[in-house]
């Protein structure tokens, strides 16, 4: 056998050799092999090739402060549950911690009993009297008394001047629910509302142009927190025409602190809303682009 034949039985499967014995290169698999080469068509006439722009838009959130009102069926459940726990928890050994028959066992005593009534209602075979008016004031100011005696807090009313106001400016409206901010913004010659939004500089990262058009539409004074350095949504919208696309990327950042102070020229006016109330003011192709990216509460 001649040197050149043992040579060629020694390569491997993937090499080729020509009918003479001449080894063929084969190029790697993460190589792009360059075909073969075609005549580019011209575009048809009065056809316009269409070019994408990149946009990053930002979705800034006040999440509620306020815990939401339970249903009429959650309240039914946790009353459930409450009466489950009081007949199947251990009772309490007030023997150890009141001195039998002082006054604050008795008083301890009839406190308990009074909370059973509450909650798993009265004794079997017994008839609840009815309570007439001048019994349920006098149960009132007992109560009331009981609270100035306990010196409770006062209890922040739920609705501030801002709901009654409908104050659309204030952060502290609508505190069970979570509210989104919307700036009014000139686009052409008609006034839109829209999230803060801005273009995509030249190598600039997404998350980084987020923070950027945010600084630049709302200002300094407000502080906030982008969540992720990912977008959570994403919307596309064509010209009249189909010839140019846009790609809108969104984050979401929440606020801490501040406030929104627009510049008055590009910015016009902004808005805290919910939802529900950002539909009436967004148009219709805009709404169903981004109603999937908000909470409903």
């Amino acid at each position: 056998m001649s040197a050149l034949a043992r040579c060629s039985s020694c390569l491997p499967r993937s090499a080729s050799t020509t009918r003479h014995g001449s080894i063929l290169s084969r190029s790697l698999a993460t190589e792009a092999s360059a075909g073969p080469s075609t005549t580019q068509l011209a575009p048809a006439p009065g056809k316009i090739k269409s070019h994408e722009t990149i946009g990053i838009s930002i979705v800034v959130n006040r999440s509620p402060f306020l815990t939401r009102i339970p249903s009429r069926f959650e309240r039914a459940f946790h009353a459930y549950q409450q009466r489950i726990e009081r007949a199947l928890h251990n009772p309490f050994p007030y023997e150890f911690y009141f001195k039998q028959g002082s006054l604050l066992e008795t008083k301890f005593r009839a406190e308990e009993r009074k909370r059973e009534r509450m909650t798993l209602g009265a004794p079997f075979g017994t008839i609840e009297p009815q309570t007439s008016a001048e019994s349920k004031a006098q149960s009132a100011r007992e109560s009331a008394v009981e609270a100035l005696d306990r010196e409770e807090e006062e209890i922040i009313p739920r609705r501030g001047k801002a709901d009654e106001i409908n104050d659309v400016r204030s952060l502290d409206r609508k505190g069970e629910r979570n509210l989104y901010l919307l700036l009014l913004k000139k686009s052409n010659s008609e006034q839109v509302w829209r999230f803060p939004e801005g273009s995509l500089q030249k190598g600039e990262l997404l998350h980084e142009s987020a923070e950027r058009n945010l600084l630049k539409e709302c200002g300094v004074v407000m502080d906030t927190w982008v969540v992720s350095r990912n977008p959570i949504g994403l919307y596309k919208s064509s010209s009249a025409g189909g010839t140019s696309l846009s790609r809108l990327f969104f984050y979401k950042a929440h606020i801490m602190a501040g406030q929104v102070r627009p510049d008055g020229s590009n910015v016009l006016d902004y808005a805290w809303l919910t939802k529900q109330e950002m539909e009436e003011r967004l148009d219709k192709e805009y709404w169903h682009g981004v109603q999937d990216m908000l909470s409903d509460f």
